[in-house]
């Protein structure tokens, strides 16, 4: 037996990417998804959300910096270099995630499950001082949310530049949560170019067979055919990502595979 946590990131990007993810929180296919508190539509799904997920799901902070929800975004690739120099500003850093935090909060009633962030900025250098900073604040007297970790990346056999990137970026993050004293994932996995073309099934397939026991996989997947949302560039890969989860085939393969998906904790 296997266990694996499969967490769909980008909760209330939309509402066509949650009302996915909410029907395969139904169907148990997924057992964690990560909220943009910051988009204009959380706040009429938030109580959907908990109402679906109660007991079946860990529900988390995706913590945002690049997608733009009307009020600015700030680009990857000055983030990356910012990061790289370390002259990220942890202490703006970290009120942005407490507005984020707050807002989860506002909306869900509790404090989230567990943080991670679009397109890993939560475990930038700078960027993860102020989360964890801003952990300790709102987090001073209850079991503290478990942390991503995409510097433990499982090596594949096409290891990509996307990969390495990664991994750069990100290097240190769970050694140094871990120092801290934060629950941290020990195995993730997930990544891949995010386009139609790229055979979602035959990837999630090898990712399932090599991961290690108690690997949590992000996934992207939103029932959006047909919905044509300009802001969202990877809106083909994300209904690829919903039919092949929500299928009878990926039910035989887990099945088959001995797989048990469940919550990280």
């Amino acid at each position: 037996m296997k266990r694996v946590t499969l967490c769909a990131d980008d909760f209330a990007q939309s509402p066509a990417i949650s009302q996915g993810i909410l029907q395969l929180i139904e169907q148990q296919r997924i057992h964690a998804t990560s909220v943009m508190t910051q988009s204009p539509h959380w706040a009429a799904l938030a109580p959907e959300l908990k109402q679906v997920a109660q007991g079946k799901a860990d529900i988390g902070l995706h913590f945002n910096l690049t997608h733009d929800f009307g009020q600015g975004a700030h680009s990857l690739g000055a983030l990356l270099m910012k990061s790289f120099l370390h002259l990220l500003p942890v202490n703006q850093l970290k009120d942005e995630y407490l507005r984020q935090i707050d807002l989860f909060t506002q909306h869900y009633g509790c404090l989230p499950d567990h943080i991670d962030g679009h397109q890993h900025v939560h475990a930038f250098q700078g960027a993860r001082q102020a989360l964890f900073a801003a952990i300790d604040e709102r987090w001073k007297h209850t079991e503290k949310p478990y942390l991503r970790a995409p510097d433990r990346l499982i090596k594949t056999k096409d290891s990509s530049f996307k990969e390495w990137v990664l991994k750069r970026s990100a290097a240190y993050f769970y050694a140094q949560a871990k120092a801290k004293g934060f629950t941290v994932t020990t195995h993730f996995a997930g990544i891949y170019a995010l386009t139609p073309e790229d055979n979602f099934a035959q990837r999630m397939a090898y990712w399932l067979d090599i991961c290690p026991d108690h690997t949590l996989m992000m996934c992207h997947p939103g029932d959006v055919l047909g919905r044509q949302d300009i802001s969202d560039p990877i809106e083909e890969a994300r209904a690829v990502e919903f039919n092949y989860l929500a299928s009878d085939e990926f039910a035989a393969f887990i099945q088959e595979k001995n797989i048990v998906l469940q919550p990280f904790i």
